[in-house]
């Protein structure tokens, strides 16, 4: 028998049973036909995995992978195994059921290790131990904030000294990892810094630098010299908020909300002021004077030797009494520089006669001191106050009787400025200032009204389309892969040879037609006639059909 016979004969048997149920070719088709379009429908409902947790450690990855097999959540990791990733849709859930159970835990350490110390641990790695749990449970409660996906903390703690001069002080750095597409504003730094002062002793909050994983520098040495304070900042804008809010209030109920928009710039003192003043009152009337001490003094002398020396007016003239109580000479026990204390009146009298007995002289000092009008006053003015308020409201033009817009009369204009002024409070001692305009607003495209949008221009139609096209696309060409190839394929292998005509029975045979035993071979023979007429028919059509394959089965045949 030739080599290229056997396929042949071994799948004569699968085509017989093919040819005897001619619609079991178009069953399995269909079924194939049916399973690429399950196929495609299911790569086509594929979820979309997207990232659940990114630069995780060993143990954790461990952890949140058991914990999603218990969950029964298919996951799959990114190139490298840096990332972890689910379907887009359970992500939320996902998290918010592992933080419940605690992951991921996060590569830090904290106090933990003071737990498990052996016996006879040294100084040094205690100390060490101590200093990675402090930094450990100092960066758990930085990743505690909502923008901040991780931190490092890095603490320097110098070893204490006896001496003054050779101490020096502790310092620390913070290394932030943001979640992405979120910030950190001054304030949050600002609190970091003071957290992790007030967490080691001796820590100046200016030795604290900040920085994030981009590398930019999030706290300045310097951030208090520049004398801005986020509170501050923040209050002047909620006091600016605040007068904006009421100023549109009052006026939107009259004008409309889109036909009003009012902007206010605060001058706010936040400067703290404490005064002490001590005033003087001038000297007032000895009359209405409360009187706090006085003291006379009188000396009289007798016998005394008569004045002598050249005689003449200027000697023989009395002293001129004093021309004022206040101002008068200085008395006995007035201040050794001359000067009378302040609410001190003196008065003195001097008197000089001759009696028969001889001359004498009589002396009296009064001193009368008078209480001083004084006054101290302590004034303390606390931060925050407000100086100046500068205010600009805009108006638009309101519809008129015709519907057009129209401006408004300097009556309306001067109604509206006195109620900004009831609403802020207006002060021209204060210096404050109000500018009303009323100019016709320009109109955008929000304003306008959007013409509609044709069906066939709908982006949520086009879409629609797209998806649509391309499944009917599939389904076209799965129709022509079926009629144009599959089918012809199936009905070129699967067709019934043709029926091969009956050979006249020769002489012989119907002579031993008789005996029972010759007809029988003579029947087998003639069957295995028939089927050999039937190969060579098939043979014979093949090579009709495909002489390119008969050509390489004889070359086969020719060279085995």
């Amino acid at each position: 028998m030739p080599a290229g016979a056997m396929p042949a004969a071994a799948g004569a048997p699968l085509l017989e049973r093919l040819r005897a149920q001619p619609k079991l070719p178009l069953i399995v088709g269909a079924a194939a036909l049916v399973a690429v379009a399950a196929a495609f429908m299911l790569w086509s409902r594929a979820p979309d995995y997207k990232v659940l947790y990114t630069n995780v450690s060993d143990r954790d990855g461990g952890a949140i992978i058991a914990s999603l097999a218990q969950m029964n959540v298919p996951y799959k990791f990114a190139e490298g195994g840096s990332a972890i990733l689910i379907a887009g849709d359970k992500v939320p859930e996902v998290r918010l059921k592992l933080a419940a159970q605690g992951l991921p835990k996060g590569g830090g350490v904290g106090f933990e290790l003071m737990d498990n110390q052996k016996f006879g641990t040294s100084q040094f790695a205690e100390q060490v131990n101590y200093q990675r749990g402090l930094e450990g449970e100092l960066a758990r409660s930085i990743e505690s904030i909502g923008t901040v996906e991780s931190a490092r903390v890095h603490l320097a703690l110098p070893k204490p000294s006896l001496f003054v001069r050779e101490q020096k002080k502790p310092s620390a750095s913070v290394v932030l990892s943001l979640h992405r597409g979120r910030g950190i504003d001054e304030g949050q730094v600002s609190a970091i810094v003071h957290m992790i002062s007030s967490s080691v002793p001796e820590l100046d909050p200016k030795s604290v630098t900040v920085v994030d994983q981009r590398g930019n520098l999030l706290s300045t040495a310097n951030a208090g010299a520049r004398g801005l304070d986020v509170s501050q900042l923040k209050y002047a804008q909620e006091i600016e908020q605040g007068y904006i809010r009421r100023i549109e209030a009052i006026l939107q109920p009259i004008l409309g909300a889109s036909n009003v928009r009012a902007q206010v710039a605060a001058d706010i003192d936040f400067s703290v002021v404490e005064r002490t003043e001590e005033k003087f009152a001038p000297n007032q009337d000895p009359r209405n004077a409360a009187v706090r001490s006085q003291q006379s003094s009188e000396s009289a002398q007798l016998g005394a030797t008569p004045p002598g020396g050249v005689p003449g007016a200027l000697s023989n003239q009395p002293p001129v009494n004093p021309g004022a109580p206040i101002i008068a000479p200085r008395p006995a026990n007035a201040p050794a520089n001359g000067a009378t204390p302040p609410g001190a009146a003196t008065t003195t009298t001097a008197t000089t006669s001759t009696a028969p007995g001889g001359p004498s002289s009589s002396r009296k000092d009064t001193t009368t001191n008078y209480e001083l009008d004084r006054s101290i006053r302590h004034v303390q003015q606390g931060a925050g106050g407000i100086k100046r308020l500068s205010v600009a409201v805009v108006v638009n033009h309101l519809p008129g009787a015709d519907g057009k817009a129209r401006a408004l009369t300097p009556a309306e204009v001067e109604q509206i400025r006195n109620l900004v002024k009831e609403a802020m409070g207006y002060s021209q001692e204060r210096g404050d200032s109000l500018n009303v305009l009323n100019s016709a607003f320009a109109r955008d495209g929000q304003d306008e009204p959007q013409a509609e949008v044709p069906l066939w221009k709908d982006p949520a139609n086009i879409e629609l389309a797209r998806s649509i096209g391309l499944y009917l696309l599939l389904g076209v060409l799965a129709l022509f892969a079926w009629f144009a190839v599959f089918r012809p394929l199936l009905r070129k292998h699967l067709a019934p040879p043709p029926a091969a005509a009956p050979e006249p029975a020769p002489a012989s045979a119907a002579i031993d037609a008789e005996d029972e035993a010759g007809a029988a071979h003579l029947s087998a023979l003639q069957r295995e006639a028939e089927r050999r007429q039937a190969d060579l028919d098939y043979v014979q059509q093949t090579a009709e059909q495909d002489p390119r394959l008969v050509a390489t089965l004889i070359k086969h045949w020719m060279n085995p």
